[in-house]
């Protein structure tokens, strides 16, 4: 199976919140270690900031464990990545970091792996698929936090005064039910956010629907293939060109989409769990299905996952072992995919989501998981192309946009910045 990987880009606080999060209940003096981890904020305000999840989190380990506290740091998922570079780089890394990217590190020799820090019974735990995404030549350095799965979302009330009775299964299906939606007056049939917030997923899941990738099964970029190529010219004539995507995709950004989503504003978009709990706050009445391809259903979804990197400057392998087991243990999972409408990166988790009749919504989602094909998180040189993806994907299917030009280009420095990395 394809390694490919993808940081959720969850909707994050605007500003960075530090907050250190010692126990109250522990005993004065009582750590002999004090942990740095810095972490990214799935919540959208404080009131659900993740910095509550960790509070209560650490406090519970700390009391199991009085001589090692444990200091988090929450950032923004706009700052995180960045503020953890800037760490490393001033000779200050922290002990873990629950961030994007995995693969620099690795292959710096800065991360301990998984085997080194993970019990037995918890390291055989992580769902296949992620643990495969999160290897680098083949070791796993990259230990899956959050996980999602995209299916296309459709405004059931917008489709069904449209007269619309199905939803759609092919590309075609998608052009056609776009135009019914248009026809009555709906401001965005069809929602294609390649802005630059996240162009990288939004490409990727329309390069699955079309039967190609970012990368063949050995790891070689193939973004300009042919039917990578085919499905943007698709796009370009068949929903931007008519007027079907209700303005430029390069000036769509994914949170914004969302919100018009959940503002009755959209007919379908590709979307992920979260974008469930905000339309229904908005009382929006929609339904989910597998993603359309060229011909019929797609033959993969987008997997989506993000890292908790363990940084060996800091020496403390036993005790960051002994935090993680504790962060991975079924209860504080459960707990922390139910908080954010995420899926739960370990077997044992999945499984009892699965049993669970209030997570029902997520066992479509769930299920895809398996399957799911992942950004090439394993390539070092995937920060550059993904930076790149942003930046030009969005003028491939404008008006006067040259679908086979811009993936030629974006391949050129694909390669470039591969063969740099060998």
């Amino acid at each position: 199976m394809q390694r490919r990987y993808l940081s959720l880009a969850a909707a994050g606080l605007t500003t960075a919140m530090t907050l250190s999060l010692s126990a109250c209940g522990s005993s004065a003096g009582g750590g002999d270690v004090t942990l740095k981890l810095v972490a990214a904020d799935y919540g959208d305000n404080e009131a659900n900031s993740s910095k509550h999840y960790w509070d209560k989190l650490v406090k519970d380990f700390e009391k199991q464990n009085p001589n090692i506290k444990v200091e988090v740091s929450v950032y923004s998922w706009k700052d995180v990545d960045k503020k953890v570079e800037d760490m490393v780089k001033s000779g200050k890394a922290p002990d873990m970091a629950q961030i994007g990217a995995y693969a620099d590190y690795a292959a710096e020799g800065k991360l301990y792996s998984a085997d080194q820090l993970l019990s037995i019974p918890v390291h055989a735990d992580f769902v296949p698929a992620l643990a495969e995404a999160g290897e680098y030549q083949r070791i796993q350095y990259g230990m899956p936090f959050g996980a999602s799965t995209r299916r296309l979302f459709y405004n059931k009330k917008l489709f069904a005064e449209a007269g619309i009775t199905d939803p759609p299964q092919s590309w075609s299906d998608i052009a056609a039910d776009a135009a019914k939606l248009k026809a009555k007056g709906v401001k965005m049939p069809y929602a294609l956010p390649l802005g630059p917030e996240e162009t990288q997923a939004e490409t990727l899941m329309w390069m699955l629907s079309g039967g190609g990738s970012y990368t063949d099964s050995i790891g070689k970029y193939t973004i300009d293939s042919p039917q990578n190529v085919k499905t943007f010219e698709w796009l370009k004539k068949n929903l931007v060109g008519p007027g079907l995507t209700g303005g430029d995709p390069a000036k769509l950004n994914r949170q914004d989409a969302f919100n018009a989503f959940a503002a009755g504003d959209v007919g379908m978009l590709n979307g992920h769990p979260t974008l469930m709990k905000q339309a229904e706050s908005k009382g929006i009445d929609y339904g989910t299905v597998d993603l359309p391809g060229a011909d019929g259903k797609a033959k993969a979804t987008m997997g989506v996952a993000d890292w908790m990197t363990a940084f060996k400057q800091g020496g403390h392998r036993d005790q960051v072992g002994k935090f993680l087991d504790f962060v991975y243990n079924e209860k504080n999972v459960m707990d922390f995919s139910g908080e954010y409408g995420l899926l739960p990166v370990t077997t044992s988790g999945s499984e009892a989501m699965l049993a669970d009749s209030k997570y029902a919504k997520l066992h479509s989602f769930l299920r895809q998981l398996g399957g799911a094909e992942f950004y090439p998180a394993n390539k070092t040189s995937w920060p550059l192309v993904s930076k790149t993806v942003k930046a030009k994907m969005g003028t491939a299917v404008s008006a006067n946009g040259n679908p086979a030009g811009v993936l030629s280009d974006i391949q050129n420095t694909a390669n470039e910045a591969d063969n740099a990395g060998q």
